[in-house]
């Protein structure tokens, strides 16, 4: 017998070397949209990227990374 189950969505953010693991808020929402909602704690994310999901550990993770180029 098969079971189907629907695996948990995991946000990681980088920030200054480490890595921060945010829920989900809201399954129906798009990968943007929950980038949107953190937006407000986490400035980062308005110039961030997400990349493509990974299965891992039972669960579809995605990683938030900034697209700001460094200075020097």
């Amino acid at each position: 017998m098969l079971l189907a189950t629907q695996l948990e969505r995991v946000f990681i953010l980088k920030d200054k070397g480490q890595d921060i693991r945010l829920t989900d808020p809201e399954p129906r929402w798009s990968v943007e949209a929950v980038m949107n909602f953190y937006a407000n704690m986490y400035p980062i994310l308005t110039t961030a990227k997400a990349s493509a999901p990974q299965i891992k550990d039972d669960g579809v993770e995605y990683k938030f990374e900034s697209v700001m180029g460094t200075k020097g």
